[in-house]
């Protein structure tokens, strides 16, 4: 097999066991970080401690990583992802849970979090044609999302049938974190097993007059921030339903119980993973923006119906209805900023923007938990989500419509 083709599978299998764990770890977190006895407003200082360590470390690293080497900088974050499993396994104190949470890697969302996105975009990127990026992010996407699905289903049902046989819920909850933390071992495996071929060519030649964070052009400057920014509102959006919150919101709203709520999150990871795969296809036909518009937008008028309904069975399925559109974003998003930038520009960018995104998303998870506190308010996170993506949507297709991707340009057909 060529060397480059086995570093693509194992950064896609890097990808699937970080995501299955990501998953499921982010059904029962806030369910053990309440049987720790923690309030809701430590709660959400615990999850936004998470995504604020995220944004510092995926700075650090995403940044260095051409210079330092893409397989230390992931090898890294594996052995930051095991760390803070083992934190939150071995202590009950808030102050340590919040520093393990800002130092460690932890995704309360159930998706991707840490400086591994970045770099293995850029890797990737490096290694595809690019009428073969969106194709091939896509896959990428359906593999995270089938594992986060599988994730969220086995986290969900092994707690359920460990309490169910009679283990302490504390203690079921525990038995997901020691899965955790050994899938963070597994990924240092596989990041030492890469070849040179995923690192940077002639990093030192570059790096002599590029400016700081790697971004030389104007364009590329204008379009990166602009992206940022109009990125970092949808995440705020986005933090307001971060997995692990949205569970509470079915367990507070309906009862739903550990195992119940691992088969709603695979069934929605499933279906998330297959609009994502979907979305080459639109994007190929109508253009990266308009399929990451008029498919977003659906989405979360769907999000803001959910808290409508009156039954749990009615609530689940606007839910997975939902979840079927909403993820033809995500690999539009990641192809379009790789694709107005310079080739040499794509860690930055790829890095500035996820960064966006998790500063983003850093405070809105403490917001909801205040609001689910309250019985009047248990809705208004939903209902937040649902308006602040539509703006951004709204946002990004006035901003960006008119800049296309090489591959959309008239003359791409004859490069």
């Amino acid at each position: 097999m060529n060397r480059l083709v086995l570093d693509a599978a194992t950064l896609f299998a890097a990808r699937m066991i970080r995501l299955f764990a990501y998953g499921a770890l982010s059904v029962g977190l806030v369910l053990y970080l309440a049987e720790l006895g923690l309030s809701e407003a430590l709660i959400g200082v615990v999850l936004t401690a998470t995504l604020i360590g995220d944004a510092a470390i995926s700075l650090a690293m995403t940044t260095t990583a051409d210079r330092l080497g893409r397989r230390r900088m992931l090898l890294l974050g594996a052995l930051l992802m095991a760390l803070a499993g083992l934190a939150f396994l071995l202590t009950q104190q808030p102050v340590l849970l919040i520093l393990a949470a800002i130092i460690g890697v932890i995704s309360p969302s159930g998706n991707e979090i840490g400086p591994f996105l970045s770099i293995e975009q850029a890797a990737l990127a490096q290694l595809l044609p690019n009428q073969q990026r969106t194709r091939v992010f896509a896959w990428y996407n359906l593999a995270g999302s089938f594992a986060t699905a599988l994730g969220a289903l086995s986290g969900g049902w092994l707690a359920h049938a460990l309490q169910a046989g009679g283990m302490p819920a504390l203690d079921a909850y525990r038995a997901v974190l020691v899965g955790y933390a050994l899938s963070g071992g597994l990924l240092a495996l596989l990041f030492i097993s890469l070849s040179p071929g995923v690192e940077v060519i002639q990093v030192i030649e570059a790096s002599a007059t590029r400016p700081r964070f790697g971004l030389r052009r104007p364009e590329s400057k204008q379009a990166v921030m602009a992206l940022s920014a109009l990125f970092a509102l949808d995440a705020f959006a986005g933090g307001f339903v971060v997995q692990s919150l949205l569970a509470y919101w079915f367990y507070l709203r309906f009862g739903a119980d550990a195992g119940l709520l691992g088969g709603i999150f695979f069934g929605a990871n499933v279906l998330a993973g297959i609009s994502a795969l979907l979305a080459a296809r639109l994007a190929a036909r109508f253009g990266l923006i308009n399929t990451m518009v008029f498919t977003h937008i659906p989405s979360n008028l769907l999000l803001c119906l959910v808290p409508l309904m009156p039954t749990l069975p009615l609530a689940i399925a606007l839910m997975l209805l939902r979840f079927s559109i909403s993820q033809m974003d995500v690999p539009t998003r990641q192809s379009y900023t790789l694709a107005v930038v310079a080739p040499d520009e794509r860690s930055a960018a790829a890095g500035l923007t996820n960064i966006a995104r998790s500063l983003g998303a850093a405070l809105s998870p403490l917001l909801s938990a205040l609001l689910l506190a309250n019985p009047l308010l248990i809705n208004a996170p939903l209902f937040l989500a649902g308006g602040l993506k539509i703006a951004y949507d709204l946002l990004l297709y006035r901003r960006f419509r008119a800049l296309k991707p090489p591959e959309e340009q008239p003359d791409a057909g004859h490069a």
